[in-house]
């Protein structure tokens, strides 16, 4: 394979320091894609969180998590999939950087059954007015991210956990989660937005 989609020189040169070019390229021939598989629909809908990485214009990256209950990201179109931003410290650093910069990229993964990873990168942009407000309980807006490489990675890294409770803030319907002890701290309380 001489052309890739998902490696640039720099991977490549580490790539032949190490010799692993060969092994690289096909895995890159057998697992990228564009397009979301049934498998990877299954993964993505049943879980609790995933890290998403961003960058400013400057290319000043940003790690988050996001998290809340299965079913909170989506794979709405073939090579898209949408999550919801919620209610969190107001620094909006990952939502600001894909205003100024949509690449990003998305890591899922298992700790808890059989260990898995799944890598989606993509362009991300912001929906202030999207249907999908409507099935959320609790989103502030959408996430809609067009994937451009979607892969798995292997896990053996993975330690095995246990999965005691999801988190008592994640939105669903009917359910008004507790407000943060960090919102009720003398030295934020007064410099909080007006509840939506």
């Amino acid at each position: 394979m001489t052309d890739s989609q998902l490696y640039h020189p720099g991977n490549r040169a580490l790539q032949d320091r190490f010799a692993s070019r060969r092994i690289a390229d096909r895995l890159e021939e057998q697992l990228f894609r564009t397009r979301f598989t049934d498998g990877d629909r299954e993964f993505i809908a049943g879980s609790i969180y995933f890290f998403l990485a961003t960058a400013d214009a400057a290319g000043h990256p940003d790690c988050s998590y996001k998290g809340g209950m299965p079913g909170f990201v989506r794979v709405v179109e073939p090579d898209v999939l949408a999550f919801p931003d919620y209610d969190g410290n107001g620094m909006f650093k990952s939502l600001g950087n894909i205003e100024t910069n949509p690449n990003v990229g998305l890591l899922f993964i298992a700790l808890h059954g059989k260990p898995k990873r799944l890598r989606v990168n993509g362009t991300a942009k912001l929906h202030f007015d999207d249907p999908l407000l409507a099935e959320y309980s609790g989103a502030q807006l959408i996430v809609r991210v067009k994937a451009t490489a979607i892969f798995p990675n292997c896990p053996r890294y993975i330690p095995q956990m246990q999965l005691i409770d999801t988190s008592v803030y994640a939105p669903r319907p009917d359910y008004v989660p507790p407000v943060p002890e960090w919102k009720t701290m003398d030295m934020f309380k007064d410099y909080l937005p007006p509840k939506r």
